[in-house]
């Protein structure tokens, strides 16, 4: 989930021994449950990328309800979500209507999407742009996009588990050595790297189980054994609304404990711009795909909503830091960790700092599968090697699962913690340019394929400049996400303005392009692909032998 954020800079003091031995007893159980996953519901037949990358298409409602929690749900959402309300106040809760918003919408295309995929064998988004649109080019665009969001988000699950380690005392501080100071973090990365190759998806669906279980029981006892500690809400409101009309260095208040006209525009449309972006994600579909029949989506988008009450609740932790006084080295980024650390004895902070961990390591491999598909199905099958056989693409995909896992880490240890912050924001508004291909897809052949390439470049052109045209206090370029929309002159989130513009394109060159009898591409599905459901006849023959018929592991 995006989140607005600050620079991360260095922890605080000493380790905490009794926190960190609940953290690494934590962390060695969901390894062993990591690897013990490759066992779970095995097929037969497993070196194909069904069973590898989409865990056999077997899972039911339960599974897929908290695989699907640890996937947008993140460590870094645990994190920034309340940072930015301890940092600014009433913005940060864009982030609760935006998770109400989405679930309507899911319901409405993500059962067709599951249809069409169950028929045709499609792993991917870009598997399905392609075959509606008879477009390798779209379906490139669709999975280079897709490749360029995941990558700064699983960067910043890497970050998630740093700020967690920092607050811990785990490291030996900014002075230390280098390979000292970083070796928690690589052993974290090793060992997540380790059991996603193994078990592929199966691993962080049978870790969701523990990392959402985690989640609920620490913001169960926060929201009731914090506010007890600080006087009660009354008191942690007043606190928050007295400090955040403060005037900071910029001569303006820090922030709003509730937000005034002036943001109602930004706050309104970054709300609608998140929720039409999150499930354009390739981590979102993956776990969506893995779902063994429609209904099993349908009723997740009923019951999915109860994250969005735990992430209200998450949210007024951010209150809660202001009112007891966190200290956060200057690093919003760790004013939960540091609360949690401050507020809980030291074996409880165990918990809660093992459920923000082991909430980053679910969602980092989810993300690292998902980006190991797109590749191998959109690039290298699509482009580099036609005739790869299932067996080739399972081995391709995992060893490009350990590739975006390194590439993520390379970027946390080598690069300034804001540049990933701002790559992630950015991701939010290149994926949201996905959309109209994929949604509007899944309705209607109409859009022409070249329309929708175009509709896309002038997305992720104008959202690429109107982001680096951002400044903030602290960074020249790419200093937010929200900027004046033409011609209305309210600021709004870019992503939405992008969209809008990518959706006027796509329209008008559509009716240019029908016109001159611009070749339209052969559509390989029909109308009844897209309300198919298990156990339908249809399938076409080229699946793999695990997934013709009925799902693998059943």
């Amino acid at each position: 989930m995006n989140s607005p954020a600050t620079t991360l800079a260095a922890g605080p003091q000493g380790v905490n021994g009794v926190a960190l031995t609940v953290f690494i007893v934590f962390f060695l159980a969901v390894t062993v449950m990591g690897f013990l996953a490759a066992r779970w519901r095995r097929a037969e037949q497993s070196a194909n990328l069904d069973e590898w990358g989409l865990g056999g298409r077997s899972f039911g409602t339960w599974i897929t309800w908290f695989l699907l929690g640890g996937d947008l749900y993140t460590a870094y959402t645990f994190v920034a979500v309340p940072a930015a309300i301890y940092t600014a106040g009433a913005s940060g809760f864009f982030a609760v209507p935006y998770t109400i918003l989405v679930y309507p919408l899911i319901f409405t295309f993500l059962p067709r999407l599951w249809s069409v995929s169950h028929r045709h064998g499609y792993v991917t988004t870009s598997d399905f742009v392609r075959g509606r649109f008879g477009s390798k080019g779209l379906s490139l665009a669709v999975a280079l996009t897709g490749l360029l969001a995941t990558m700064p988000y699983i960067a910043l699950q890497l970050v998630g588990i740093q700020a967690v380690l920092d607050v811990m005392g785990v490291g030996g501080g900014e002075h230390a050595n280098w390979f000292v100071k970083d070796l928690p973090l690589l052993i974290a990365f090793a060992v997540l790297a380790a059991y996603t190759y193994s078990s592929g998806l199966r691993a962080p669906a049978l870790i969701a189980f523990v990392k959402d279980g985690l989640i609920y029981l620490v913001i169960a006892v926060a929201i009731i054994y914090i506010p007890i500690k600080l006087g009660g809400f009354g008191e942690i409101f007043h606190a928050a609304g007295k400090t955040l009309a403060q005037h900071g260095p910029t001569g303006k208040p820090r922030g709003e404990l509730a937000s005034g006209p002036n943001a109602q525009w930004a706050y309104a449309t970054l709300a609608l711009g998140s929720a039409l972006a999150l499930f354009m994600y390739p981590h979102s579909i993956t776990a969506t795909l893995s779902s063994r029949s429609r209904n099993v989506i349908r009723r997740n988008t009923t019951i999915l909503p109860l994250y969005s009450l735990m992430l209200g609740f998450l949210a007024l932790l951010g209150f809660m830091a202001i009112k007891a006084g966190t200290d956060t080295h200057g690093n919003a980024q760790l004013a939960i960790p540091q609360l949690f650390a401050d507020m809980f004895p030291s074996w409880f902070a165990g918990v809660a700092f093992a459920a923000i961990g082991i909430g980053a390591l679910v969602p980092a491999a989810i993300m690292s599968i998902a980006a190991a598909n797109l590749f191998t199905r959109n690039v290298y099958k699509d482009f580099i090697r036609p005739a790869a056989t299932p067996e080739q693409e399972h081995k391709v995909a995992k060893l490009v699962s350990l590739l975006v896992k390194v590439g993520a880490l390379a970027f946390v240890l080598t690069m300034d913690k804001t540049v990933a912050i701002n790559f992630q924001l950015l991701g939010g508004i290149w994926i949201m340019q996905t959309m109209p291909a994929l949604v509007g897809g899944l309705f209607t052949r109409w859009f022409h394929r070249w329309a929708l390439l175009a509709g896309w470049a002038v997305g992720m052109v104008y959202g690429t400049l109107a982001a680096y045209g951002v400044a903030s206090p602290t960074q020249k370029h790419f200093g937010g996400s929200s900027a004046e929309i033409p011609g209305i002159g309210q600021i709004g989130y870019i992503g939405l303005t992008a969209f809008v513009l990518n959706v006027v394109v796509t329209v008008v060159l559509t009716f240019v392009l029908k016109a001159l009898k611009a070749p339209e591409g052969v559509d390989e599905t029909t109308p009844g692909d897209y309300t198919a459901d298990l156990g339908d006849k249809g399938v076409t023959p080229d699946l793999p032998p695990a997934t013709a018929g009925a799902p693998a592991g059943h």
